[in-house]
């Protein structure tokens, strides 16, 4: 009976069954917080932006405002100071209850994956909730995917410490609750699945331990979602097709501008908010407010950066912008987001890489229209593009990037220029980075060293490391104490194989195990090698992985080991050194990491 439990237990379909119901408990916990998420954004923005400011920021089609209109007076004095007072009360509330609650979110889940086992304290994901409320509520310039991944990672995690489960089992839980949070906040279950798994890293790489969980949490928090907010993609696009071959250059200029656009946003990101975190002597709850009051000032000019500017990308697939107002709000949302996030308000950056990388394809796509209508017959397929380009370069998730504009906006008929485009991009800006918690692969993982040291060290074998040509002295068993001591005065071997009279491994010492009787002239002529050899010789052959042999030299926390044939236990081969398993796993693992570089680098 007992046997039988164990199986059913240990079973796959138990194991499938147990993943799948966390899975969907985690999908369940990610949607159920970004309905409440999305509901405070707009409830702020209706409050901060309407009610008080009289200013009322146009909505993505698929993401129309939860409440009413008021026909108040525009105020743009009020304009200017409500991101302040979003910002105060969000720096108050993250300084007082959860420091690691501030800034753009993605970053501390990714560090968390990294290196802390996917632990992530249960105070953040309800502080994180309420501190991006009030700073995107009240018009900060971000994105809503920061704080969701962050408070659906949060609550991964929270569900993974109540069940006490494993670190593995804990950072895809945090993972899976990453990209459900994503996925249905955006209306993008796809995306959800392969972001949670590229943003891990800098280099092309997927964690496939993240994908099928995630893809299920995803699937569920996607279906609560939209089951509360209405089924559909997040934009309205007619269904742009590529159709002319001549396109490509223009799109080709595209990604080189969207190239240039990464470099501005993430000097001037980074940049300030180095600067003004360690250089600004002024409390921590106090600079987001500070600012607020910055990103204030751009709105009172350019109010179309306040918020997440979703609406301002609609505006553009409807034709409705210009070229000059394109750029300029590419420009202020650069400032904007920088101001807002990176004085320590909390939001993403995800979504106004999106706005900013669409603001440059439109401009980029009304210069090419204007100079070649008959190639560029409309600047909208340039925005749909440039999103995604955008994202890619400074992301560093060109997979992703093809896939969440495609979700978004259902233009599935543009993956052609979206995958030159994006791989342009992502190529030409390497060098800068919106995500510094990503490393660069799993080599360079924490959480990864031991698999790949495992991985390695199973894929070589005894023989290639073994030198059979190799001359190692081998001792008689009836060679006497005193013979061996004069053998041993004229040679630095340290380990003595013992061979019988057929010449027959039959035993071994090593000098320290003799080395308390060394000099004791009794024992010489009484002694044998016999004697004193173990008999329970540890050994290896030469097809041995080397993963199996490092473990028999901690048996006895022994250096040497003798190689014997493998189709004869007692026929001695020479012998092999933990040095030597070493210094051929060093090599091997620079061997991985140089080949992995130069996978990577711009084929032209």
């Amino acid at each position: 009976m007992a046997d039988i439990r164990s199986i059913y237990f240990k079973s796959p379909a138990r194991r499938a069954g147990r993943w799948l119901i966390l899975c969907i408990t985690v999908g369940l916990m990610a949607g159920i917080g970004a309905v409440i998420f999305h509901f405070l954004c707009h409830w702020g923005h209706f409050f901060f932006l309407d009610w008080l400011a009289g200013y009322r920021p146009s909505h993505p089609a698929g993401d129309p405002p939860l409440f009413y209109h008021t026909d108040h007076e525009f105020r743009r004095w009020v304009l200017w100071l409500v991101p302040a007072v979003g910002g105060l009360l969000s720096g108050l509330i993250v300084a007082l209850f959860c420091p690691e609650a501030q800034g753009h979110g993605t970053d501390s889940a990714i560090e968390a994956y990294h290196k802390k086992n996917g632990l992530i304290s249960a105070k953040v994901p309800f502080v994180k909730t309420i501190a991006s409320f009030l700073t995107l509520g009240s018009g900060g310039s971000g994105g809503s995917e920061g704080p969701i991944c962050q408070i659906g990672a949060g609550l991964g995690s929270l569900l993974a410490q109540a069940l006490k489960v494993p670190p593995r089992e804990m950072r895809i839980l945090m993972a899976a609750g990453l990209g459900a949070g994503i996925g249905s906040i955006f209306r993008a279950p796809l995306t959800g699945a392969l972001f949670a798994s590229e943003i891990l890293y800098r280099d092309p790489e997927f964690e496939a331990d993240v994908i099928i969980p995630t893809a299920i949490a995803s699937t569920i928090a996607y279906s609560l979602f939209c089951s509360v907010y209405g089924w559909g993609s997040m934009f309205r696009a007619e269904d742009y097709r590529f159709t002319n071959v001549l396109a490509l250059g223009p799109y080709a200029v595209l990604a080189i501008c969207l190239a240039a656009g990464v470099f501005l946003f993430v000097k001037i990101f980074w940049g300030f908010h180095d600067f003004f975190q360690k250089n600004v002597n002024l409390p921590i709850w106090f600079k987001p407010a500070v600012g607020g009051l910055m990103t204030g000032t751009i709105g009172i000019f350019l109010p179309q950066v306040l918020g997440f500017s979703y609406g301002f990308i609609q505006d553009g697939l409807y034709g409705k912008i210009s070229l000059s107002l394109f750029v300029a709000v590419a420009l202020g949302k650069i400032l904007a987001t920088t101001f807002s996030i990176g004085s320590g308000g909390s939001g993403g950056v995800f979504g106004p890489s999106v706005v900013i990388g669409g603001a440059i394809g439109g401009a980029v796509g009304l210069f090419f229209h204007g100079l070649m209508p008959d190639v560029v017959p409309s600047a909208a397929p340039f925005i749909i593009v440039g999103m995604a380009g955008f994202l890619a370069g400074n992301s560093n998730i060109p997979i992703t990037a093809v896939i969440v504009v495609s979700e978004i906006t259902s233009s599935y008929h543009l993956l052609l220029p979206s995958m030159m485009v994006c791989s342009l991009s992502y190529f030409l800006s390497r060098r800068w980075n919106l995500y510094r918690a990503q490393v660069k692969s799993k080599i360079d993982s924490p959480v990864h060293k031991g698999d790949f040291f495992h991985d390695i060290l199973e894929g070589i074998k005894v023989k290639d490391i073994f030198n059979p040509n190799r001359v190692f002295a081998v001792i008689p068993e009836d060679m006497t104490f005193a013979q061996f001591c004069k053998f041993f005065s004229a040679t630095d071997q340290h380990y003595f194989p013992v061979v019988d009279s057929q010449g027959r491994l039959s035993g071994i010492f090593s000098i320290n195990d003799i080395r308390h009787c060394l000099f004791n002239e009794e024992l010489g002529p009484l002694v044998i090698a016999k004697d004193i050899a173990r008999k329970d010789v540890i050994t290896t052959t030469p097809s041995e992985d080397i993963n199996t042999l490092l473990k028999k030299f901690t048996i006895r926390n022994i250096d040497r080991i003798p190689v014997v044939a493998d189709d004869d236990p007692t026929r001695f081969l020479g012998m092999i050194s933990r040095r030597e398993v070493i210094d051929f796993y060093n090599k091997s693992l620079n061997q991985l990491k140089d080949s992995r570089e130069e996978q990577i680098q711009i084929p032209f």
